[in-house]
């Protein structure tokens, strides 16, 4: 199914009529009581409503008179298999995903209940030399370390086949025999894996002119091998279907406090002070969802990096969209970076058990 979680945000001053009238058009049973700053109040569900109802309330009465304002919530990053084992314990069908107060999403038993299968190809980057991974990487390609007891780009595999999708693509310049070897046609994961192999490192723009073309004339989900995230990929390719944008690329929220105090002057008058302000950047995550003209504009053997496309794309007046991700997400690009994921691999549910 799907859905966009923003429809059902509600005011606790709203009438229960308005209430049943978005729970009842969306679908979900379910409606979230909301403050301005999008921070969550509480819940509604028809049965609260019915409840009220009962007790001589009007359909004209306030939300706040029947909503649950502590409902069971849940943090971004929690594993699918752990979302609904706590669904089912608890017998709702659907709970609120907070970044501390804030709303940022809805899980339903609902979406997770059936398997859709995608077409979308999902063009993995495997080629990279990992140059500041080594020694690690003396003899082994990067997406090959081992997080836990798996590869890099065999949790991310799986990541995306546990979501349906089952048409794979794989870039490959450095050890190349060796991600062929291990991944072969994808038939252990029961999903298609072709390769395309780069000469000369062109890019991960560059790459998408090796794909072959008679490859599914949709959306493409482009991410580098390199990244552990338990991101919901179904939803950025919802969100990019919905927008119809020449691409659209994840990003995450990313902070950093100067260590000093700033001072803002006019000549030699000083205006303001702010000691250790910090200031709050998106950054690009590395996945994408490209449309199909805009992987048609890559030309083969063309050397692009995926920030230079998109940069020629809104030169060109295309439309080219962010989506936040709050979820878990990790590039590992240090041997620092490696060591946190070691950590991180058990407690945040990528095992994809």
């Amino acid at each position: 199914m799907s859905y966009d979680w923003k429809n059902i945000l509600i005011k606790p001053t709203d009438s229960l009529r308005e209430a049943l009238a978005i729970i009842d058009s969306e679908a979900l049973r379910i409606a979230l009581v909301t403050d301005k700053e999008m921070n969550l109040v509480g819940v509604v569900t028809d049965g609260d409503i019915r409840r009220g109802l009962l007790k001589n309330l009007s359909l004209d009465d306030r939300v706040s008179n029947v909503m649950n304002p502590s409902p069971l919530t849940i943090k971004p990053g929690m594993s699918r298999k752990e979302i609904v084992q706590l669904m089912q314990s608890k017998g709702i069908l659907a709970i609120p995903v907070l970044d501390g107060a804030k709303v940022v999403g809805l899980e339903t038993l609902q979406r997770f209940s059936g398997q859709t299968k995608y077409k979308n190809p999902v063009f993995l980057m495997a080629g990279g030399f990992g140059t500041r991974l080594r020694p690690l990487t003396d003899n082994c390609p990067k997406p090959l370390l081992k997080v836990g007891d798996k590869p890099i780009l065999e949790i991310v595999l799986q990541s995306f086949a546990k979501a349906g999708f089952v048409n794979f693509y794989i870039s490959t310049h450095y050890l190349p025999e060796m991600i062929r070897d291990y991944f072969g046609d994808g038939a252990k994961w029961n999903v298609n894996i072709n390769y395309v192999h780069e000469e000369d490192p062109l890019g991960t723009g560059g790459a998408l002119g090796l794909l072959p073309t008679d490859i599914e004339d949709l959306p493409l989900i482009l991410m580098n091998g390199d990244v552990l995230t338990n991101v919901d990929f179904e939803r950025v390719l919802e969100f990019h279907t919905k927008h119809s944008p020449a691409a659209t690329m994840c990003v995450r929220d990313y902070e950093y406090q100067v260590p000093f105090g700033v001072i803002n002057g006019e000549g030699n008058r000083i205006i303001s002070m702010v000691e250790k302000p910090v200031q709050r950047f998106f950054v690009n995550a590395g996945i994408y969802v490209i449309s199909p003209e805009l992987r048609k504009s890559v030309v083969r053997n063309e050397h692009i990096d995926m920030p230079g496309l998109l940069e020629r794309s809104i030169a060109e007046q295309n439309d080219v969209l962010m989506f936040p991700i709050h979820e878990y997400w990790l590039d590992i690009g240090r041997l620092n970076d490696f060591e946190k994921a070691q950590r991180d691999y058990n407690t945040l549910g990528l095992e994809n058990d």
